[in-house]
């Protein structure tokens, strides 16, 4: 079977000489016309630590592809949009639209170019799904690298990311840090290229599609700067080749079993909620059924073991300084919560990668036992009640209790919501309920890093509730319940909540409940008038009118 499976669709059809001319022209050798082409894209650009390094290592692994001498690499680009800088301002809107446009683009000019192949490298947050979805729908044998961790910042003694940054703004408004110990926060934050170092999003998705099987080991967890990291990008291309000659695609990589496995590593992690979205995504893209439910049966069966950022104390750096996700995913197989028989790019199965791979060093504290669990269960919550009739998710990680009842303080947007934390409005019981900031309210369902480190830095983490039809960063903690659907602009019923309601939050009973009648529910409903949309054209409008809801992903095309 020839590898070029698609690219000869162009160059071997002597009825398209220009096709084959333009790819002459571009540099393409004419005798290498007849090798398979890899189509080698990233999320590089300019401006954010995430994104900025992953030009090198696509040139890395460009040079790897055509040194085996048999293949053609070919570099494309398209975009990312950075979550630490876009949150709290309006360019957060774009954040998870992003995650569509990057798996269209890469859809695309695989498609239309007849790429045979695919690698592709991603550093933030909603590019590793888009990345995968893109594969999913290609349907090629594909390899993801994830463009590594940042290292983290030091300031006082203290061990700075991203978030310390956005806490450092709510002690600032309360006095408690001064103005110039603010500057040098911000400034030892970010100390150089790489992701946001806890388990925050782009760690949590990372680490699940290497345990889904559709990175290298260790891919997750290298550092962007370590060596082991360039060391991945410079031996690639034999990987490349060995999945092009097998044909293994993403069809017989991602499956029910995979998708099982990167949940359980989510959990046992203490990954981010925004994990239930992409891996809903990603699972449907595939056509593989998941829903809600599924998560919460994961969550009900799968303890929380990692004493990790934003709950914890340690970062993706510390994971791999003990052996890195392999290492974890070992201690999972050893313990029957890892599916060893499903396949991955290295055209091995897990259990065969991780025989030869070092386990956990015994003297370790960032992963329990299962015997000593931080929770015994897991710390996604899907919740449901009179305000969340299709389901709301949580991230309980034990540190913040299991129940809380407060009265309602409601707040139209995020940055009502932000002013009000700041003029000292939300006040210890409330429950901070911010609405119409969903898929199509916000639109693009922005993150609510702002509030929720407003209130961890305001000192009010322990005894303020927020929920919200919007999303949270990975970097969000304290009480938090998200992704309630319907929302508001849809009518949901968190768009009839009055200040002074008192509201209840269960994770034990995971129940979600405004204790108003439901005759003044309906009286309430009788009068709400749907708001117009914040935005009337370009990309975001398109959005608001292809996106589905929180429950099933927030897909466009589905």
């Amino acid at each position: 079977m020839s590898l070029n499976r698609y690219s000869r669709v162009l160059t071997q059809d002597e009825s398209l000489p220009a096709s084959q001319a333009m790819i002459i022209g571009s540099g393409v050798p004419y005798e290498d016309l007849n090798k398979p082409f890899v189509g080698i894209g990233s999320t590089g650009f300019d401006g954010n630590p995430c994104n900025m390094h992953l030009t090198t290592l696509s040139a890395l692994q460009k040079k790897s592809v055509t040194d085996t001498k048999q293949m053609v690499g070919l570099l494309f680009n398209t975009i990312g949009v950075s979550d630490g800088i876009t949150n709290g301002n309006d360019g957060m809107r774009y954040s998870l639209p992003s995650r569509e446009i990057i798996a269209d683009s890469i859809e695309t000019i695989s498609g239309a170019h007849f790429y045979d192949g695919l690698i592709f490298t991603a550093g933030c947050d909603k590019n590793m799904p888009g990345a995968i979805m893109a594969m999913a729908r290609l349907n090629r044998p594909s390899i993801m690298v994830y463009g590594g961790t940042i290292n983290g910042g030091h300031f006082k003694g203290e061990k700075l990311n991203i978030v310390s940054a956005f806490e450092a703004y709510g002690k600032k408004i309360n006095g408690k840090i001064s103005e110039e110990d603010f500057r040098e926060v911000i400034r030892n934050s970010c100390p150089g290229p790489g992701a946001c170092g806890g388990m925050y999003t782009a760690n949590t998705m990372a680490t699940a599609i290497e345990v889904m099987g559709m990175s290298l080991p260790y891919s997750s967890s290298s550092p962007a700067r370590s060596e082991e990291k360039k060391k991945e990008c410079q031996e690639i291309g034999k990987y490349m080749y060995n999945l092009l000659e097998k044909d293994i695609k993403p069809s017989d990589i991602i499956t029910p079993k995979s998708i099982l496995n990167a949940l359980r590593v989510i959990t046992i992690l203490g990954g981010s909620t925004n994990a239930a979205l992409h891996m809903i995504a990603i699972a449907r893209t595939m056509g593989i059924d998941l829903d809600l439910q599924q998560i919460q049966k994961v969550t009900d069966t799968t303890p929380l073991l990692a004493d990790m950022k934003p709950s914890g104390k340690y970062l993706m750096e510390d994971l791999f300084a003990i052996g890195g996700t392999p290492a974890i995913m070992k201690f999972m197989l050893s313990e029957g919560m890892l599916d060893g028989t499903c396949m991955t790019v290295t055209g091995k199965t897990i259990a065969e990668n991780l025989e030869s791979l070092p386990a956990l060093p015994k003297d370790q504290d960032l992963l329990r036992p299962v015997s000593n669990p931080i929770k015994k269960e897991g710390h996604i919550q899907v919740l449901y009640g009179n305000i969340a009739k299709k389901g709301a998710v949580a991230k309980i990680t034990g540190h913040e209790g299991e129940k809380f009842e407060g009265k309602a303080i409601c707040f139209d947007s995020e940055v009502e919501a932000n002013e009000g934390i700041r003029d000292g409005k939300v006040k210890p019981g409330h429950v901070v309920v911010i609405r119409y900031v969903g898929p199509k309210g916000g639109p693009g369902m922005p993150e609510m890093l702002k509030p929720t480190s407003a209130i961890i830095g305001a000192g009010l983490g322990d005894n303020v509730a927020l929920i919200t039809d919007g999303r949270f960063s990975g970097g969000s903690h304290g009480f938090v319940v998200g992704h309630i659907t319907p929302e508001a602009m849809e009518g949901g019923e968190i768009a009839l909540v009055q200040d002074g309601d008192v509201i209840s939050i269960d994770a034990r009973t995971n129940q979600l409940d405004l204790k108003v009648s439901e005759g003044e529910l309906e009286k309430r409903r009788a009068k709400w008038i749907k708001p117009p949309y914040r935005v009337t054209s370009g990309y975001l409008w398109k959005y608001i009118q292809m996106v589905k809801d929180a429950s099933t992903g927030c897909l466009t095309d589905r």
